[in-house]
């Protein structure tokens, strides 16, 4: 491999405070160490002081407390741990060893997070994918102090989701609301477990919904709520007045930091969104999504000018993938979409995000702009291939599997596709590919994401094969040329 150089795309640095329960619980602890003191007893006499009454002229007074008597059991502490290896460079030398035989080479890392239990009959949890991301074990607490191991059934960390189930009796679940019904104003409570200190309630409104834009959160359609929500209480429950589940908290923002407390701006991911990730990762442990299957950029001023368009709005068509469901709805490059079912798409962005959201089947309805006129098309949402294997591509990619990005780092503004994995041994690893790579570039023709990396060696091999491939990687910070033999 050449000798890399700095990238030329730097990632954004987040300015998302998690709620994300990954964080040791430690040093709550520590300010809880010294005990009050008992004072000596005295014999001043305390004035009696009215209780408050528990009506108004005959009506009672308003009280969350009979709700949360039914939500509380079902909103569980999620444990995790994970085993990670000391970095020790004194570890390789014999002698050190000799004389120091029980130094650790690992350490166990653990977090804190919060569940909900959504089906009582089979034990199913859900929490965000942060809270469990490469978790070795995984415990749940109950309200009622009763501890167990939880079994991983599937994530989806472009919508941070994740499913759990645990074996216990007498569990009681959340039912799930229509979050499309919210609105602004609607009172809302959120319960998880925020630093560790056990099941907490906070309450609000709702400030926003379809919330998007937030850097480093995936696909997003978030509820916005001034309810606290601080670190250990991703995972938690959103609940409405009736007590049904309207989201899955999942962030606070705050550009002090996750530990600077709660400012009140909270996300959490709508139950609608969130229950149909369930669906999916409880039948076939992975979610799968619908696509256009086409490429687009955003429309500057400059091209809106030469498209007759009266304002610099939308995602244009830049290529139709053949075959794609784009191409099946008759969508032409030079096409400009400015919406979808109803919904404004402002940039590329919006449009990846709102098929991200989607189903394989789903019937979308395009608002387009094609030659400056407004024209309706229905597409049917059909699934692009999620990775492809190298050998079907070149065999110079032998034992190497490419996959999308991780939504993550398109919103930090890179394109191109991931190795996921790369056979020790293979033709791909004798050329120097590892697992992790981002290939970027190649000079076997332009592409953004899988579906153009794939169409540019289907486009190569039908001009005839080039004597030399080079594809361009960015691996950690730096960037490098890497020829194929």
């Amino acid at each position: 491999m050449r000798p890399m150089t700095s990238p030329g795309k730097t990632l954004l640095a987040l300015t998302i405070a998690a709620a994300f329960g990954g964080f040791a619980a430690t040093a709550i602890h520590d300010s809880l160490e010294t005990p009050a003191q008992a004072a000596p007893a005295t014999s001043i006499t305390v004035p009696a002081i009215a209780a408050l009454p528990t009506a108004v002229e005959g009506q009672e007074l308003p009280s969350l407390a009979p709700m949360l008597q039914r939500v509380l059991p079902a909103v569980v502490s999620v444990h995790s741990e994970q085993r990670v290896r000391i970095n020790n460079p004194f570890a390789n030398d014999p002698l050190f060893r000799r004389m120091f035989p029980n130094i650790p080479q690992e350490q166990i890392n653990q977090s804190l997070g919060s569940g909900v239990i959504v089906d009582a009959a089979r034990g199913l949890v859900l929490t965000n994918h942060h809270v469990i991301e490469g978790a070795d074990a995984v415990s749940v607490t109950l309200s009622d102090g009763r501890t167990m191991k939880a079994q991983f059934v599937g994530s989806d960390p472009d919508t941070d989701v994740a499913l759990m189930r645990i074996k216990a009796t007498g569990l009681t679940a959340i039912p799930l609301a229509d979050s499309s019904r919210l609105r602004v104003g609607d009172f809302v409570v959120a319960v998880g477990n925020p630093f560790g200190i056990g099941q907490t309630v906070t309450s609000g409104i709702v400030s926003a919904v379809g919330r998007t834009g937030l850097q480093g959160l995936g696909f997003q359609n978030f509820i916005q709520t001034d309810a606290s929500i601080n670190p250990g209480n991703s995972g938690g429950a959103l609940v409405n007045l009736r007590g049904e589940l309207v989201g899955i908290n999942t962030a606070s923002f705050n550009p002090q930091g996750s530990m600077a407390g709660n400012i009140g701006l909270g996300f959490a991911i709508p139950s609608n969104l969130a229950g149909d990730v369930m669906r999916q990762l409880a039948s076939t442990g992975e979610v799968h999504r619908g696509s256009l299957g086409i490429d687009t950029q955003d429309v500057d001023a400059r091209i809106a000018s030469s498209l007759h368009l009266e304002q610099p709005s939308g995602a244009v068509v830049t290529r139709v993938y053949p075959g794609s469901a784009g191409a099946a709805a008759g969508l032409q490059p030079g096409d400009v979409i400015v919406g979808a079912n109803g919904q404004a798409i402002g940039n590329r962005e919006a449009l990846h995000n709102f098929e991200g959201l989607q189903g394989v089947g789903t019937r979308v309805t395009l608002d387009l702009r094609r030659a400056g006129k407004p024209v309706e098309l229905a597409a049917s949402l059909r699934e692009q291939a999620r990775s492809v294997e190298g050998a079907m591509l070149d065999p110079r990619l032998a034992g190497a599997t490419f996959t999308e990005l991780p939504e993550r780092l398109r919103q930090a503004g890179v394109d191109g596709v991931l190795v996921q994995h790369v056979s020790p041994g293979s033709r791909a690893a004798g050329n120097g590919l590892q697992d992790g790579d981002v290939v970027i570039a190649a000079n076997s023709g332009r592409f953004d994401d899988l579906p153009g990396f794939r169409l540019g060696f289907s486009n190569r091999h039908g001009a005839g094969q080039p004597l030399q491939l080079v594809l361009r990687i960015v691996r950690g910070n730096m960037q490098g040329d890497l020829p194929m033999q």
